[in-house]
């Protein structure tokens, strides 16, 4: 790894399951050790997941998603390239009607391709969405998946939804629309796909990924 000053060294956050770190322009995630595990299997796990998550990466980005360069990997943590952007949760409301039409379109059509190629993000919010110079970059994969079960891909759209009913309330319909008008744009067949999302929201048993592991 490139040397770095020690005052570029800054911890971003610490969750329940990884410490993410600043170090100059790279980020590091590493997975936190769950004392309460046996060994074996807190160590398994771990790899299984930063492995699991640094393909997901490498998979979005071949599908042409926008999404951290990897730097480096190892069966704990994985090297990103530091996007130095906004999180689009914290600019919704500066930007204008016309720009937040157009960047929830985009977003629409990157899920869309994410579906597509057989990833759910499992966290799909406005947190988890940066913005750069007007650029769109998805980051935090750790609660994704690989699957084409439809009903992970509108457990998927129905998070999204709920992020946006709840964070912007005051755009929910404008968002919304320019979202799924992306989504199917790309999506093809995304009237199946929102038709399980509302059966699934009318049942009251949508969860986040991953709550429970």
């Amino acid at each position: 790894m490139p040397k770095n000053k020690r005052n570029s060294i800054e911890i971003i956050s610490i969750g329940a399951e990884a410490k993410i770190i600043k170090n100059g322009d790279l980020i590091i995630k590493e997975r936190i050790k769950k004392s309460y595990r046996n060994e074996f299997i807190d160590n398994y796990l771990r790899k299984f997941r930063t492995r699991r998550e640094a393909k997901l990466l490498y998979e979005a980005k071949k599908a042409g998603v926008p999404v951290p360069f990897i730097i480096d990997l190892d069966d704990d943590r994985i090297v990103m390239s530091y996007i130095d952007g906004d999180r689009l949760r914290d600019i919704v409301d500066r930007l204008d009607k016309e720009k937040r039409t157009k960047i929830f379109e985009e977003i629409g059509r990157f899920v869309a391709r994410l579906h597509l190629s057989g990833i759910v993000h499992g966290d799909l919010t406005t947190s988890n969405i940066l913005i750069k110079d007007d650029k769109i970059f998805f980051i935090d994969f750790g609660l994704g998946d690989f699957t084409k079960d439809i009903e992970d891909i509108a457990v998927d759209l129905l998070l999204f939804k709920k992020c946006i009913r709840t964070s912007h309330y005051k755009y929910e319909e404008e968002i919304l629309n320019a979202f799924f008008k992306g989504y199917c744009e790309e999506y093809k067949n995304c009237e199946e796909v929102i038709k399980r999302m509302n059966e699934i929201e009318k049942r009251g048993r949508y969860f986040k990924r991953g709550e429970n592991n």
